[in-house]
């Protein structure tokens, strides 16, 4: 597969002065006090974003190949990151040949970070269980192996929990027994570069058009509230 390539662009640096910089400079005119104000207004500034950030989440799953995974999640609301890889396995920094040729027992998984108070943990798996089958032990489709196996690594005993009750309530959806696995998170490796935005860069290639986009539209389709 040919990599994709990333350009790096460089912001351009603001023309306009920053005021409380200015403030800062301008003892004469402004009181010592005043700066001290404005010092403090821009920490608490910086602690709320940090406070913001630190709201993200993390969810890892796996259900057939990771593109298909990718491309949907990528389009939802509350998402910022949505990372192709490797998890369960045995091998160190696997490859995607190793994973495929079933010779690591990693799966082929999407790590999300995502912010709770836009789309929740209990909303991923909605979509999850929506978009594959999760009836079929190793298989989705034509893709066939343990590195293709439905699963849920939960990041915490909340994300545990939740994904038993989902698993349980969307039982009575499906005319098999849902085979996905709930099982700890362990070490995830990112899948090699040319994986990631792999449908964004591919959508008119012959697996993305046949696999990946039907997934596509059904989350457009059913979930049109979450789309971004």
């Amino acid at each position: 597969m040919a990599r994709s390539l990333t350009v790096a662009v460089r912001k351009k640096r603001p023309t306009t002065e920053v005021p409380w910089i200015g403030a800062l400079l301008n003892r004469d005119r402004k009181g010592v006090g005043r700066h001290k104000a404005r010092v403090f207004d821009f920490v608490g500034a910086r602690e709320k974003e940090l406070r913001v950030s630190s709201s993200q989440e993390t969810a890892t799953l796996a259900a057939g190949c990771f593109w298909c995974l990718e491309g949907v999640y990528l389009e939802a609301r509350g998402i910022s990151s949505v990372v192709s890889g490797y998890m369960g396995g045995h091998v160190d920094n696997p490859t995607y040949e190793a994973v495929c040729g079933g010779r690591t027992g990693h799966a082929e998984v999407v790590q999300i970070t995502f912010d709770p108070a836009i789309i929740t943990f209990r909303d991923l798996l909605d979509v999850f269980f929506a978009i594959h089958d999760p009836t079929t032990l190793n298989r989705q489709g034509n893709d066939s192996g343990t590195q293709y196996r439905s699963a849920i690594y939960y990041h915490s005993d909340e994300q545990k929990q939740i994904a038993r009750e989902v698993i349980a309530e969307s039982a009575a959806d499906f005319d098999a027994p849902i085979v996905t696995e709930v099982t700890e998170a362990s070490k995830f490796y990112p899948a090699e570069d040319y994986h990631q935005n792999y449908y964004a860069n591919h959508s008119f290639q012959p697996y993305c058009m046949f696999v990946v986009s039907p997934k596509v539209k059904k989350f457009r389709a059913k979930f049109a509230s979450m789309k971004k």
